[in-house]
């Protein structure tokens, strides 16, 4: 049974593979007329808060963390972005500098995108405007619902439901009723829960006390998102 059935994962992912998906063959070769592609170590830094964006990135293989600093200089992580998603594209609209930090989460490679090709095609393109108008729009959906999140949820609870999402990113050569690996350390954990490395790890150990998950090393294995789900309780 898909994930879709059983928990409205849209809510809470944004989804942004399908803005350069099947572009027709002359737009999508003006687009990447001077791509270049780069490989990025695990905290490697894409791009940064406050710098004017050059172009866009395209996440090739990897993934990759936007996260902001508070003023302690602690990580806050906003968004995980996964193969196949582009980032870097809302400051480039907004014509601002960038409003958060990317940084490769695992070895990436991730291709760069000029922003005259991506402004040329986006002005030329029906299909790209409006799909990236139907991004935003969805990405606003889910900020709103993670702010409510972070608000009314538990930790217990905005862990699990975190774990659900990043269960679908790490999702490879899946077939049903296999457990999936969650490769993230503790402390990128916390911050995407919005919360303490010693609060992740004291709820991680009920979970594993309810064979919910198991862990080896930094790696947590999903095998019961059905109780996930239920702990989220999302409704």
């Amino acid at each position: 049974m898909s994930i879709h059935e059983l928990f409205p994962i849209n809510k809470w992912d944004f989804n942004t593979k399908s803005i350069l998906e099947d572009l027709p063959a002359a737009d999508m070769n003006l687009l990447t007329a001077h791509k270049t592609e780069q490989y990025y170590a695990k905290g490697e830094i894409v791009f940064r808060e406050g710098a004017l964006p050059s172009g866009i990135f395209y996440i090739v293989d990897g993934k990759v963390k936007k996260y902001k600093l508070d003023q302690e200089s602690r990580e806050h992580i906003i968004y995980i972005a996964n193969k196949g998603e582009v980032i870097g594209y809302h400051a480039l609209l907004a014509e601002d500098r960038y409003p958060d930090s990317a940084a490769a989460l695992e070895k990436s490679r991730i291709a760069f995108i000029p922003k005259e090709d991506f402004l040329e095609v986006l002005e030329r393109s029906e299909i790209l405007s409006r799909r990236l108008l139907k991004t935003l729009s969805h990405e606003f959906a889910v900020l709103v619902n993670s702010l409510s999140l972070f608000s009314q949820k538990t930790v217990r609870e905005r862990l699990a439901l975190q774990l659900i999402v990043l269960r679908e990113k790490y999702k490879q050569n899946f077939t049903s009723g296999t457990p999936v690996e969650i490769n993230m350390s503790r402390d990128d954990l916390a911050s995407v829960v919005g919360t303490v490395r010693e609060n992740v790890v004291r709820v991680l150990g009920e979970f594993k006390e309810k064979n919910i998950i198991s862990t080896q090393g930094r790696k947590i294995i999903v095998h019961d998102v059905g109780k996930l789900i239920a702990i989220a309780n999302y409704k």
